[in-house]
């Protein structure tokens, strides 16, 4: 492609900030998402407002989400992240959610008759046996994530989506490609990647419970 033999630099500069972007929000997202499926798990009566809270924001439209962010947080990187970090919640907290409520009662109750705590219980069987769920929730949310953080270029965050605006300006379809398609491919590449890692883990459990 033209602009990719002409402007590697450019693309490489683009590309790397979209992948921090991207690193960023998906982290943040783990850090804010997981413990929060967890205590919805243990309040039951917060489970149904946290769920829909997350739910009605992630129907609101991106450029929409920023226009109302950008007064607070103003334009730029800061607004990007705040933004897709509310949109990766909604996957990321139900699968946790899921993955926890999918543990079967048979192995809480074996773990209570070890005299396990309710802390042991979470972090020795429940969030185990639930990582292959949650791991499919950050997949999801990650693939979203670089799909979206496209748009965040409209507000000055840069990343593969400034390369894609600046090819819809000038009418350069090379341009828009050079932007498009990378973003693509490491769309592509984290999905697998990220899939390969849940499997190795739903194996792995697969395996230790088999062998116990």
């Amino acid at each position: 492609m033209r602009f990719l033999r002409e402007n590697p630099d450019e693309v490489l500069l683009r590309f790397g900030e979209h992948v921090q972007l991207v690193a960023v929000t998906v982290a943040l997202g783990i850090l804010i998402g997981v413990p929060l499926g967890i205590l919805v798990t243990k309040v039951r009566w917060l489970q149904r407002p946290v769920l829909l809270a997350t739910g009605v924001l992630y129907t609101v439209p991106s450029l929409a989400l920023f226009a109302v962010l950008i007064p607070y947080t103003g334009i730029g990187r800061g607004t990007a992240v705040v933004a897709l970090v509310v949109y990766s919640l909604l996957v990321i907290v139900r699968n946790t959610v899921a993955g926890i409520e999918g543990v079967a009662p048979l192995t809480l109750d074996a773990a209570r008759g070890m005299g396990m705590t309710g802390g042991q219980r979470l972090r020795l069987v429940e969030l185990p046996l639930a990582l292959p769920v949650i791991l499919a929730g950050v997949r999801l949310a990650t693939v979203a994530t670089i799909g979206t953080a496209t748009i965040a270029a409209a507000i000055g965050a840069g990343g593969l989506g400034r390369i894609i605006f600046d090819g819809m300006d000038r009418l350069d379809s090379d341009r828009i490609a050079a932007g498009a398609v990378p973003a693509a491919a490491l769309a592509l590449l984290a999905d697998w990647s990220l899939g390969r890692l849940g499997r190795a883990f739903w194996h792995g459990g697969e395996s230790a419970s088999g062998g116990e």
